[in-house]
């Protein structure tokens, strides 16, 4: 459908060479979107150009960034611009997590979490805010987690980190609705990726668990998060902006 066809249209999908960024940055692809996939790993990012090649040639390119650099954010941006003419759409995946009680974290671990999953969603939305403008209005979408919703003893600082991209992104999509830039958040549940295969691995019951307060009664898979995001920079959610959207199976509404 034209309302859900992104072709033109040109996309940075930070940690995008795996888990869910990947999965996203695939949708995309597959609604005939140009990605850029953003990662601090060559190879690994090498290899996900290639699986999203395969799925139409010539559909991605990797730019290497540390989103915890400002000045490799700018340069990112400013050779996406360069390089395929434009900066239509941002997705903000790229995070970190460290299991510990709140107690026991250092000032470094916390710094860590912060800098990674907040303060680089920051950088990476101030650099594409210019080129959104110029080209007449954009998409933003910020990966949260169903951890800005909950309380998270082994998580608190990652919780708190997610929490504060959903508050961040409502505050950006008032601030640049002007701009015909829409600003949204995804919050992901249980999803199997690397991340939460060590979560399990640190937590012998959390898979039974998982499965037992999720009514779709399986943990997600990173492609599960496509659909979402394709909806959320596509012109299908033109007039919706300042939302967070969990996709969980329906973890989230089910009571234990």
């Amino acid at each position: 459908m034209t309302l859900f066809d992104l072709t033109g249209r040109v996309a940075i999908v930070t940690g995008g060479n795996g888990g869910i960024g990947l999965g996203i940055a695939q949708g995309l692809v597959e609604c005939g979107a140009t990605v850029v996939v953003s990662g601090r790993d060559a190879a690994k990012s090498a290899a996900a150009v290639g699986e999203l090649n395969a799925i139409r040639d010539g559909s991605a390119i990797a730019i290497e960034c540390d989103v915890t650099d400002s000045v490799q954010v700018q340069r990112l941006v400013d050779q996406t611009v360069d390089r395929l003419g434009g900066l239509n759409i941002m997705i903000n995946n790229a995070g970190i997590g460290i299991r510990k009680r709140p107690e026991e974290y250092t000032l470094d671990e916390y710094q860590q979490v912060m800098t990674t999953n907040m303060t680089a969603v920051f950088l990476c939305c101030q650099a594409g805010y210019h080129p959104m403008k110029a080209g007449g209005g954009g998409k933003i979408v910020n990966i949260g987690s169903m951890a800005s919703i909950f309380g998270h003893p082994y998580g608190p600082i990652y919780a708190a980190s997610k929490g504060g991209v959903v508050q961040f992104s409502r505050s950006l999509a008032v601030a640049w609705a002007e701009d015909n830039i829409q600003v949204n958040s995804i919050l992901p549940g249980w999803i199997e990726t690397n991340l939460t295969q060590g979560a399990r691995q640190y937590f012998p019951d959390l898979e039974q668990r998982v499965l037992r307060r999720t009514p779709a009664a399986r943990w997600g898979k990173p492609y599960d998060l496509a659909g979402t995001a394709c909806f959320l920079v596509s012109s299908a959610s033109d007039f919706v902006t300042g939302t967070a959207i969990p996709v969980d199976g329906g973890y989230s509404i089910q009571m234990p």
